[in-house]
C-alpha cells in the first residue's frame, strides 16, 4: 500500500451488526455527552468508496478517474482515494495544498479551474502542478506569463441544457473559437496536451457524452495541424452518485465505451480521463441531525377538527443545520430531503403534519416540508442519507456551531481488497503518466457489492 490511509484513520468493521446499530450507538453518545454538545454529525463509509471504485473500473476500464476535491474534501476521504490511485481536479490553491499535505505528488494533480488568480497559478508553478485547464485568451495569457512551463488542456463548451446544473455559459470555449485559442498557445509556445468538457450535474441523456467526445475529436485534430502533441482526453465529470438515479452508470459507460471506441480508439496513443466527485462520495456520506427546538401550530381552519375532537395542528421542528450549510442542496440542486426516524414509531402513534426548518431567522431556511411524522422531542435523532456531496464544511458557523464531526468506518472485506488489489507506490511522474488505478480491482466487484455490516464497539 502507498501508506495514505492506515488503520487507525477509520473505525475497521466487522461482521454481527448493521449500519442502524452504529448510528444508534453514535446518536446514544452523543446525546450523553456533557462536555461538547453534538447537534449533528456524518457516519462515513470509506468500504462505499471502494465499492464505487471497483465498479467504475468495471464499467469504464480505459478511463482514470481523477477525484473533484471541491466535491468533499475531508481527510477520509482524499486519503482513501489516493490509496486507489487517483488523481486529483483541483479548483484553487486550498485544494492543491489539501491534497499535497497527505502525500499526493504534484504529478497526479491537475489544476482545473479554466479561470485563475494570478497568484494561484504562481503557486501552481512554484509546487510542480504543471497540467492546467484554460478556456479564453486571457487565461492563456495568464499562464504564459506566470507559468511558462505549464501544460495545457483546452476546456469545450457542450450542450448541456437538460443537466440540472449547466456549466457551459460559465466555462468552455465553443469550437468556432477553439482553432484560434490552439493558434494563440502555439504562437506562445504554450504546449496543449489535451481537451476537457464536462455535460453538467444530473445530465439526462448519455448521449451528451457521444456528442462531446465527438467535439473533442475534431479539436484534436485542430491541434495535430497546428503541430499540438495532445494526448489526454477529459471526460468531466456529471456521473451519478445514487441508487436509482435517473440514468444509470452502466448506461452513460454504455455510450462513453461505444464513443470511444470510435473517436479515440484502444492504442491510439491518448490517455482517458474522468473527474468524478458525488459519484464516489454522495451515497457514502450519512447524517444524523438532533431537534433543537419544537413548536405546534394551530390551524385556524373554522369547522375543521380531529377526530378526537381537538383543533388541527402542524409541528414546526428547528434543527442545528438548515439550507445555508450542509443542506444547501435544497437551495441548488432542488432536493427534497426525507428523514429517517431514528426511532421507529409504533402503527398506533398519529402523524401529524410537519417541517423541519434551520438556525437562520428567515423564511427560506426550510429543509422539509409536507411531512407526515409522529410526535417528536428535543433531543430526537433524524437520519438523512446520501449527504456525501458538497455537505463537509458547508457546516452553518450560527451560534457558534462547530464543522460536523465525521465517523469514518470501513467493513473489513473492503480494507483486505484495498490492501491486497493496489499497484506498488509509483514515483513522482508527469501528468501524463499518472493516476494508475488498481489493476484488476473489478474482479471482485460483485462481492463487495453487499451492503457494509458495522459493529458499533469501541465507536465513541
Amino acid at each position: 500500500m502507498a501508506g495514505y490511509l492506515r488503520e487507525t484513520d477509520f473505525v475497521m468493521v466487522e461482521e454481527g451488526f448493521s449500519t442502524r446499530d452504529l448510528l444508534e450507538e453514535l446518536t446514544l453518545g452523543a446525546s450523553q455527552a456533557t462536555t461538547d454538545e453534538v447537534a449533528a454529525f456524518f457516519l462515513a463509509d470509506l468500504g462505499a468508496i471502494v465499492r464505487k471504485h471497483f465498479c467504475f473500473l468495471k464499467c469504464l476500464p480505459r478511463v482514470r478517474p481523477f477525484y473533484s476535491v471541491k466535491c468533499n474534501s475531508s481527510p477520509g476521504v482524499l486519503k482513501v482515494l489516493a490509496e486507489l490511485g487517483l488523481g486529483f481536479s483541483c479548483a484553487n490553491k486550498a485544494e492543491m495544498e489539501l491534497v499535497q499535505h497527505i502525500g499526493v505528488p504534484s504529478g497526479k494533480i491537475i489544476y482545473s479551474n479554466p479561470c485563475k488568480q494570478i497568484a494561484q497559478i504562481k503557486y501552481a508553478a512554484k509546487h510542480g502542478v504543471r497540467l492546467l485547464s484554460f478556456d479564453n485568451e486571457m487565461e492563456l495569457a495568464k499562464v504564459v506569463k506566470s507559468h511558462p512551463s505549464a501544460r495545457m488542456v483546452l476546456c469545450i463548451a457542450t450542450e448541456d441544457s437538460p443537466s440540472l446544473s449547466r456549466l457551459s455559459f460559465k466555462f468552455g470555449a465553443l469550437l468556432k473559437s477553439c482553432r484560434q485559442l490552439l493558434e494563440n498557445a502555439k504562437r506562445n509556445h504554450v504546449e496543449v496536451v489535451g481537451v476537457s468538457f464536462h455535460v453538467g450535474s444530473g445530465c439526462p441523456d448519455p448521449q451528451a457524452y457521444a456528442q462531446s467526445i465527438a467535439d473533442a475529436r475534431l479539436v484534436f485534430e485542430m491541434g495535430a495541424e497546428l503541430g499540438h502533441r495532445m494526448h489526454i482526453l477529459d471526460l468531466g465529470g456529471g456521473f451519478p452518485g445514487v441508487e436509482g438515479a435517473k440514468v444509470r452508470l452502466e448506461e452513460i459507460a454504455s455510450v462513453i465505451n461505444s464513443a470511444l471506441d470510435l473517436y479515440f480508439p484502444e492504442g491510439c496513443g491518448v490517455d482517458i480521463l474522468a473527474k468524478l466527485g458525488r459519484y464516489y462520495v454522495t451515497s457514502a456520506f450519512t447524517l444524523a441531525v438532533s431537534i433543537i427546538a419544537k413548536k405546534e401550530v394551530l390551524l385556524d381552519q373554522p369547522g375543521r377538527e380531529e377526530e378526537n375532537g381537538s383543533t388541527p395542528k402542524t409541528v414546526v421542528y428547528h434543527l442545528g443545520e438548515g439550507v445555508y450549510g450542509i443542506f444547501n442542496s435544497v437551495l441548488f440542486d432542488n432536493a427534497c430531503p426525507t428523514p429517517i426516524l431514528q426511532k421507529k414509531p409504533s402503527l398506533e402513534q398519529p402523524l401529524y403534519s410537519s417541517s423541519l426548518w434551520g438556525p437562520v431567522v428567515d423564511g427560506c431556511d426550510c429543509v422539509a416540508e409536507g411531512l407526515w411524522l409522529p410526535s417528536l422531542h428535543v433531543g430526537d435523532w433524524l437520519v438523512f442519507e446520501n449527504m456525501g456531496a458538497y455537505t463537509v464544511g458547508m457546516g452553518s458557523l450560527l451560534w457558534g456551531a462547530q464543522t460536523c464531526r465525521i465517523t469514518y468506518a470501513m467493513s473489513r472485506v473492503a480494507w483486505e481488497a484495498l490492501r491486497g488489489q493496489l499497484l506498488p507506490a509509483e514515483q513522482d511522474e508527469d501528468a501524463e503518466g499518472m493516476c494508475k488505478p488498481l489493476s484488476c480491482g473489478w474482479e471482485i466487484t460483485d462481492s463487495l457489492c453487499m451492503g457494509p455490516v458495522f459493529t458499533p464497539a469501541s465507536i465513541m
